[in-house]
């Protein structure tokens, strides 16, 4: 039996119908057509399907849709404002920090909540706080350098 749940998804109102057993990742991929949240392992040890609940990283398929009902979801989409790429973003492109890509959204949205509570931080606070996200293709000293230089220019805004 579906349960209606009302979330603030990207910066607007939605309310669906969802069943009890729906994971927030399936939400957002197949109902809200939300497929910057990328299906990896549905265990929540690759981080993949990382997005952003309160501000806070969570791992989207190991959480209910009806566990969203009153919060605030940020996805990939809701990060840039308009045209604008957020920081985060834009660094990972301008530095190389995308090579397949897969995995690139949940170390965005897991770095964004990081850099929100810890503005300046060191490349160990940086692999500490990354490492419930796994990359294949990098490794990693890309992201890292990413992440460290939009440090930098969100720290200046």
């Amino acid at each position: 039996m579906k349960m209606p749940v009302s979330v603030n998804l990207n910066g607007r109102s939605e309310t669906i119908d969802v069943e009890p057993y729906w994971t927030l990742q399936r939400l957002l991929r197949d109902e809200l057509d939300m497929t910057g949240t990328k299906e990896g392992c549905r265990t929540g040890n690759c981080g993949v399907c990382t997005v952003l609940i309160d501000g806070q990283a969570v791992k989207s398929c190991l959480m209910l849709a009806a566990q969203t009902d009153g919060h605030q979801v940020t996805t990939i989409e809701g990060l840039a404002k308009g045209d604008e790429l957020h920081p985060l973003q834009r660094a990972f492109v301008e530095l190389g920090a995308i090579q397949c890509g897969y995995c690139s959204p949940g170390f965005i949205l897991a770095a964004t909540a990081f850099l929100n509570e810890n503005p300046s931080p060191t490349r160990k606070e940086i692999a500490d706080a990354l490492e419930g996200n796994l990359c294949r293709c990098t490794g990693y000293i890309k992201i890292f350098e990413a992440i460290e230089a939009a440090a930098v220019e969100l720290r200046k805004s």
